[in-house]
């Protein structure tokens, strides 16, 4: 089974010709919705790990979402979906197609070949949201009628909870792993040869180095078994 890593929330970067739509946003782009904090340090630790294919954006979320699908209204956030279809078609080629496009083929290819695929799209979560505590440290993310994804998730808590004994690992928390992102269309598309996980930090635990490298110790474990 070959390994990719993805961090589609890396960073909180608007490119210089799209600025003026964020004048005044220094303080969102700032927050848990300008990016995933934390990610994209966790992607590279885990990068460490013998893996197939990565990539990752450090593109703001806000401009364009890389872990929804076009028909998504939440593809765009304030301060894009107001722009005209032609303007939004500009970031969609630049940005988001791209991205994904890179993804499909490297799938396609491996799969072509008879290869299984396990893909971990790794995120972070904000500790309070909406006044609400989030009570968990790691959150596993799967599609619970993908028998394989089920059992894979199965075997990483069992192999984190060795290297991080007191975290609380939950599955499907804080968002359902069957919902729409970057893993479900690549699960429509290859099927039973495609396994996606996403990996949800509490970013209150993002640059602990005992944690990250717990993570990444726990994944080289689970991909001598999958």
């Amino acid at each position: 089974m070959k390994v990719f890593l993805s961090c589609e929330h890396g960073g909180n970067v608007v490119p210089p010709s799209y600025q003026s739509l964020f004048s005044d946003a220094e303080e969102v782009l700032n927050s848990h919705r300008g990016w995933d904090i934390g990610a994209l340090e966790l992607f590279n630790v885990l990068r460490q790990c013998e893996s197939h294919f990565s990539d990752y954006s450090v593109v703001t979320r806000l401009l364009v979402d890389l872990n929804r699908s076009l028909h998504r209204k939440t593809l765009f956030s304030e301060f894009t979906r107001n722009l005209d279809n032609a303007e939004k078609g500009q970031i969609l080629t630049e940005l988001y197609h791209p991205f994904r496009n890179r993804f499909f083929k490297s799938v396609s290819e491996v799969t072509a070949k008879g290869a299984d695929v396990f893909h971990v799209s790794v995120h972070s979560f904000t500790p309070v949201l909406n006044g609400d505590v989030r009570n968990a440290d790691i959150g596993l993310l799967y599609n619970p009628s993908h028998a394989k994804e089920k059992e894979i998730a199965g075997q990483w808590k069992l192999m984190l909870k060795r290297y991080l004994p007191h975290f609380n690992i939950r599955f499907n928390y804080p968002y359902l792993g069957k919902t729409d992102g970057h893993v479900a269309p690549l699960r429509i598309a290859f099927g039973e040869h495609y396994n996606g996980i996403e990996f949800e930090l509490n970013n209150k635990h993002a640059g602990h180095p005992d944690v990250m490298n717990g993570i990444r110790d726990s994944l080289m474990e689970l991909m001598k078994v999958i």
